[in-house]
């Protein structure tokens, strides 16, 4: 495609402020940072440039050249039947998180790597620690239970530089525990986060992806009968190892459970968080937060377009406990 036909950018709607992506992609920046791009490049048909989001190889490329362009990452790839995350809704956690840790500084964002942050499920792609040392210079503990993810993810620390100092990576050897055997006498982190598995079962995943497929056909202007087909069932951008897209429960139960393990390590915590991807999960989430004696909840809204989400964030410290955590860590 020529690149001088690409229209230009136009906002996104309800993309946080600092969040490099709150504007449409750039395809002829980022074109010229990642040329591999070009070739996935069209004009869809309200005449902008897109790429095809049902095209996994489409889908992984623009992750590569956003990586690139924006943060860094020269070198950044992932097996084919792991999870493809979009790269803006993993930045807005990530900047909604540093809000949160600037109530408690006196309205300013903490950087360095004085602050920890424990990623759950860091994944084989690790886009949180990325992007949290690139925007924020945070050293990350990134915790997953597939050997595989974490090895794929050491790759992409050791092929980048300022990396390996700044993340470490952790195997939860205990497949239903979250915290535990993560979390060692000695940390203190002063965030915790996760994308927890959406899905209750296999048949539910799958069904999540086709009903994805569906509309994205339809976007494209072709039927979306019942009838459609995958044409691959590894799609990378709806693709995931079965522990990143479904437990027993789904995110409710995980949650809860994430919920419950957290009480038992509340001093060594500023502040827990997690995505909840379904709203009708919150009172589950809350019903457990208030059995565990959380001291304050906070849930905080987030958008990309049509699609909405929350984090919801707790802490056992009281307001004193707070300050004086902050005050000894970052200042």
């Amino acid at each position: 495609m020529d690149k001088n036909k690409l229209s230009q950018p136009v906002g996104k709607s309800g993309l946080h402020p600092r969040n490099k992506h709150k504007d449409r992609y750039d395809f002829t920046l980022l074109i010229e940072t990642h040329p591999a791009l070009a070739r996935f490049v069209r004009l869809n048909q309200y005449q902008d440039a897109s790429i095809d989001f049902a095209d996994p190889f489409a889908v992984k490329t623009l992750n590569q050249a956003l990586l690139k362009q924006y943060y860094g990452i020269a070198a950044w790839d992932i097996p084919a039947h792991f999870l493809c995350p979009p790269i803006p809704g993993r930045a807005d956690y990530l900047h909604y998180l540093a809000d949160l840790l600037a109530a408690c500084n006196a309205g300013l964002v903490p950087r360095g790597d004085k602050v920890k942050v424990l990623d759950i499920g860091v994944g084989a792609n690790l886009v949180y620690p990325m992007i949290g040392q690139r925007e924020y210079e945070w050293h990350f503990v990134g915790a997953d239970i597939n050997p595989e993810a974490l090895g794929n993810a050491r790759q992409v620390i050791a092929s980048n530089p300022g990396l390996d100092s700044a993340v470490t990576l952790r195997l939860q050897a205990n497949a239903s525990a979250i915290f535990q055997g993560i979390i060692q006498a000695d940390d203190r982190f002063d965030l915790t986060m996760c994308n927890p598995p959406f899905h209750a079962s296999l048949a539910d995943a799958v069904a999540g992806t086709q009903r994805k497929w569906r509309g994205l056909e339809k976007n494209r202007g072709k039927p979306a009968g019942k009838n459609s087909k995958l044409p691959v069932a590894d799609k990378l951008n709806f693709g995931g190892h079965a522990a990143e897209l479904y437990c027993e429960g789904g995110e409710e139960a995980f949650i809860s459970r994430m919920v419950q393990e957290s009480a038992q390590v509340g001093r060594q915590c500023l502040w827990f968080t997690t995505l909840v991807s379904k709203a009708a999960t919150l009172p589950a989430v809350y019903r457990a937060l208030r059995k565990a004696g959380a001291f304050k909840v906070k849930t905080i809204e987030m958008a990309q377009g049509q699609k909405k989400s929350r984090i919801v964030a707790w802490t056992f410290l009281d307001d004193n406990q707070q300050r004086e955590w902050c005050c000894q860590r970052w200042q």
